[in-house]
């Protein structure tokens, strides 16, 4: 019996193991940290006014709404090029934000949530303008 659930172990517990790896490794957000730091500026396809913001990790660009929040997090898509990432702020909403990244200063975003008990929703694209001011 106890050959047997080594066995069992051996051969299902250590491919499974493997297989969890990677999901571990995902929720680094990579791609955040290989954008440049400094100045940038959103220029939002609505056509409402550009904001300026400093980038000193790229994590910033995650909550746009609900910056300075201490939210949950939780990453859905982490690749070289493109993350998804999904939070939500106790007591003041949610959010869902794709970034793309398309070079090391320039990329395109989009998001969509609760902020403040009114939705928002923007596309977006962001590029580094020079150093933070």
């Amino acid at each position: 019996m106890a050959r047997n659930r080594a066995f069992l172990t051996a051969a299902f517990g250590a491919p499974l193991a493997i297989l969890a790896a990677p999901v571990v490794a995902q929720a680094s957000l990579a791609m955040l940290d290989s954008l440049d730091k400094g100045g940038w500026e959103l220029r939002f396809r609505d056509g409402a006014t550009a904001r300026k913001l400093c980038v000193r990790s790229g994590r910033e660009l995650i909550q746009l709404r609900h910056s300075g929040e201490n939210c949950n997090r939780f990453v859905v898509q982490d690749s070289a090029d493109e993350i998804t990432v999904q939070y939500t702020c106790r007591g003041n909403g949610y959010g869902r934000t794709h970034i793309r990244k398309e070079s090391t200063s320039l990329i395109q975003m989009d998001s969509q949530g609760i902020a403040g008990g009114k939705p928002f929703q923007f596309t977006a694209e962001a590029r580094r303008i020079g150093n933070c001011d």
